[in-house]
């Protein structure tokens, strides 16, 4: 996938986030969002009010995933991978993820997460998301992406996507992240490297979106492990 990894990479050592691009054409973005009312595509839906998780939905891919998520999934990964091995090597772990995505996957499956994780996520008014971590199981990518599906200011008003930074005897410190349409930003999962005075530290992420004030906001969600 042809993105500034170089530059992507140093935004991610240097805040646990970064941000694409813009990566899909406004035809596609209406595409996939467009997936949403059907059953095929889609494995479960889940109602966030029911679950204390916010308000709005969801709704879990079911393999085999569509072509677009497919290629999304597996273009990104490689790169990832790299960045998250250079994650990995600076806090002392010994964990490494394969190169290629079907491989990172066999690991999942074969500890009994086989259940896909990308997703298609929808909000009206009034709706959120509360801050969180996509974790699923034992076996965690430590990076993952979201792709906003349609155009703030014209298509919906607020639903910022959010992220919070827990600090080493500090208070929390909030980013919102400025996503276009077809843009995705690619953030930790869980923790993140830091250089601290003494020497590198984990500092952990949460993320979320705040309340859509009026409109319809779509994201594709993008995460590398599967699920038990």
């Amino acid at each position: 996938m042809s993105l500034d990894w170089t530059r992507i990479a140093a935004e991610l050592d240097a805040r646990g986030w970064a941000l694409t691009g813009p990566v899909l054409t406004p035809k596609t973005c209406a595409r996939v969002a467009g997936l949403y009312p059907e059953d095929a595509p889609f494995r479960s839906r889940v109602v966030m009010a029911r679950h204390g998780f916010g308000r709005g939905e969801y709704r879990y891919f079911a393999y085999p995933l569509p072509e677009t998520v497919q290629r999304l999934r597996a273009g990104l990964y490689p790169p990832l991978a790299a960045i998250a091995n250079g994650w990995m090597a600076r806090l002392g772990e010994e964990l490494r993820f394969p190169e290629a995505l079907d491989d990172m996957l066999k690991r999942c499956h074969a500890a009994g997460q086989a259940r896909p994780t990308p997703l298609l996520l929808t909000y009206g008014p009034g709706d959120y998301n509360c801050l969180h971590q996509d974790l699923y199981g034992e076996h965690v990518f430590p990076l993952q992406a979201a792709f906003l599906l349609d155009q703030p200011g014209r298509d919906f008003e607020g639903g910022e996507f959010v992220i919070v930074e827990q600090r080493p005897r500090q208070q929390s410190a909030a980013q919102v992240v400025p996503l276009g349409q077809g843009e995705g930003v690619i953030f930790a999962v869980r923790e993140r490297p830091a250089e601290g005075t003494r020497g590198v530290h984990r500092r952990i992420l949460r993320h979320g979106v705040s309340a859509v004030r009026s409109g319809t906001r779509r994201t594709l969600g993008m995460i590398f492990h599967d699920a038990t």
